[in-house]
This record gives C-alpha cells, sequence and structure tokens, in this order.
C-alpha cells in the first residue's frame, strides 16, 4: 500500500494528515496574517481573461441594483 510520505513530503504531509475543519482553521490564520501584513484579497485585473471587457467596470448606482425599467405590467 502507498502511504503518504511515498507521494508527498515535509509539510504537505502534515497538511494532509488534518481534517477538514483543521485545515479550514489554519487556512484562517494565514488569511489573517496575510491581512495583518496588508495584502489584499480584491482581485487584480486579468488583461488574459475572455471576461475582461479591457475598460474600467461601470461605477454602481447608489441602490445596487441595474437600471432597467418596466416596459409593460400586466400579462403577455
Amino acid at each position: 500500500m502507498i502511504s503518504l510520505e511515498d507521494i508527498c513530503e515535509g509539510e504537505w504531509v502534515d497538511w494532509y494528515k488534518l481534517t477538514p475543519l483543521e485545515r479550514w482553521h489554519e487556512s484562517d490564520k494565514l488569511r489573517t496574517y496575510y491581512l495583518s501584513l496588508g495584502g489584499s484579497l480584491d482581485p487584480e485585473p486579468d488583461s488574459q481573461s475572455p471576461f475582461d471587457a479591457g475598460s474600467p467596470p461601470s461605477p454602481r448606482l447608489v441602490d445596487g441594483r441595474p437600471s432597467l425599467r418596466v416596459l409593460r405590467r400586466g400579462g403577455v
């Protein structure tokens, strides 16, 4: 039978031996430390992305809703 040590080494073995809840807590510690150093969780623009329109995003409306209006009320 193949053991974790045969596939991974060092800290990865320790990481895979943690339960999902323990991994969550460890990730939270890393995120807190990263933010304390001045890191940001805002995504960076990616010009290589197929979803990049090449223009800056339009400003958001105050109420946060799209500026659509009802053209017809009632049944079709």
